[in-house]
């Protein structure tokens, strides 16, 4: 085994040992969040980002949110996306930004208007702040994130060193579930989103990170195992958090994650080589047999909850009547604000005020796309258009880049279950602006 395979499985270990601290010592996961910070301004620091060192640790931050989060670790609330702002301008700072970026200055010029009507038409007992930031920090995350991304280029070996560094804080999230809820059948009695298996925190979001597990997993075992162990060691966590994902009964992580596989073998397909396509091939027949079986055990863990789950099914058997857990409501109330404010929208935060006004539901967006068209009106529209054709344009361009439309499968799908609460999102989407270069033929043969 070479010494940077050695290397990752140390690391590996490392952080199986760092969940488990965290589980037994909770104050832990706050002295983390601090050395996390300090380490990484001083990581892009000493090396003036001349490695885009900001993507490495921002991928880091990303993928240990949750975990901080659910062990609250976290010294602000939304510590994921101002730390990665930070690192994203210190970047910005050494090894600058290229000018065509302009589409996403514009992206971010677009979004003031709705702040500045916010602060005019919340009511007074709104904290306006946090109403604002709660709604506005997921965008402007992503838009500095596609400012430092945009075109930037690196190579196909530093984009696996990203995915790796996505994938460290994944395991100690893993361990930490499995230490709070070891047996699964034991805290399943519905077909409801289960907290209990989902570490205490909110299933959506573990959901949503445990399905960017799986994918990660699976780029490592097919990119990056280059040995036997870590074939296994990898092809192991793609099962592993599968089976988290599936059993959080949060439906919207599990699909995402398949969606973005299934891309990505399409992707390789259509640009491998005639004698690489019927491997490629086989790949699919072994991902969906493995898939078939993760699905069977989850099954018989949860005494078949997670098949009514899926079906839409109560506990008895029954249908349910919302599709989407009740976020229909959600939808059509915004889908109607904008109607009713079509060009610069209800302003930002106030389309929770408005709801809870007109139907008494207190419940903040899990949309971004109706969130955007709600709250900023037709120049959300544009945001949005932008955000979506940018890097379909970049792809047809720049077709080294294999993850790009796993990235963007990644921020599209998520946002229309889980909104922005995360910064996985905004990160994960300007990783699809990148300008990969060198693909190593050795891995993936194309024309």
């Amino acid at each position: 085994m070479k010494k940077e395979e050695l290397s990752y499985v140390y690391l590996i270990l490392f952080h199986a040992f760092l969940g488990v601290l965290v589980y037994v010592f909770p104050f832990i996961s706050k002295i983390y969040t601090l050395t996390l910070f300090v380490f990484g301004v001083f990581y892009i620091v000493k090396n003036r980002n001349k490695n885009n060192e900001a993507l490495i640790i921002s991928a880091y931050v990303v993928s240990v949110e949750v975990l901080l989060r659910m062990t609250d670790g976290m010294i602000l609330n939304e510590f994921g996306k101002y730390s990665i702002m930070i690192f994203m301008f210190l970047g910005m700072v050494y090894s600058g930004f290229l000018k065509n970026a302009i589409m996403y200055w514009l992206f971010l010029i677009l979004l003031v208007p709705s702040i500045v009507i916010s602060t005019l038409s919340l009511n007074f007992d709104t904290d306006i702040r946090k109403a604002i930031a709660f709604n506005i920090s997921g965008p402007v995350c992503l838009g500095f994130c596609s400012i430092y991304c945009y075109q930037r280029k690196v190579s196909f070996d530093r984009l696996k060193a990203i995915i790796a560094a996505f994938s460290l804080p994944l395991i100690a999230t893993s361990v930490y579930l499995f230490l709070f809820s070891p047996s699964v059948k034991d805290v399943v009695t519905g077909t409801q989103s289960n907290f209990a298996t989902s570490g205490g925190f909110g299933p959506n979001q573990v959901s949503t990170i445990l399905g960017l597990g799986v994918f990660v997993f699976f780029v490592q075992l097919l990119l990056n195992s280059k040995s036997r162990l870590l074939q296994i060691v990898n092809a192991s966590f793609v099962l592993v958090f599968a089976f988290r994902g599936i059993v959080t009964f949060s439906r919207g992580g599990v699909m995402t994650a398949i969606g973005m596989i299934f891309i990505l073998l399409v992707v390789l397909y259509l640009q491998a080589s005639f004698t690489i396509k019927p491997k490629i091939g086989l790949i699919v027949i072994v991902s969906f047999l493995a898939g078939l079986g993760v699905w069977g055990y989850s099954s018989i863990q949860t005494s078949g909850m997670i098949n009514k789950r899926y079906a839409n099914e109560d506990a008895l058997g029954r249908k349910k009547k919302s599709q989407l857990s009740g976020r229909e409501v959600l939808i059509e109330s915004e889908l109607q604000m904008f109607l009713d404010n079509p060009i610069l929208g209800v302003g930002v935060g106030k389309n929770k005020e408005i709801r809870r006004q007109q139907t008494g539901i207190d419940l903040a967006s899990h949309n971004e796309i109706t969130r955007m068209l709600a709250e900023h009106g037709s120049l959300g529209l544009i945001d949005l258009l932008i955000l979506f054709c940018t890097p379909l344009f970049l792809f047809v361009n720049n077709r080294q880049n294999i993850l790009a439309l796993s990235f963007l499968a990644f921020w599209l799908l998520t946002i229309n279950h889980a909104a922005m609460r995360l910064a996985a999102p905004a990160f994960v989407y300007a990783l699809s602006l990148l300008k990969v270069y060198t693909v190593e033929t050795s891995t993936v043969h194309r024309k």
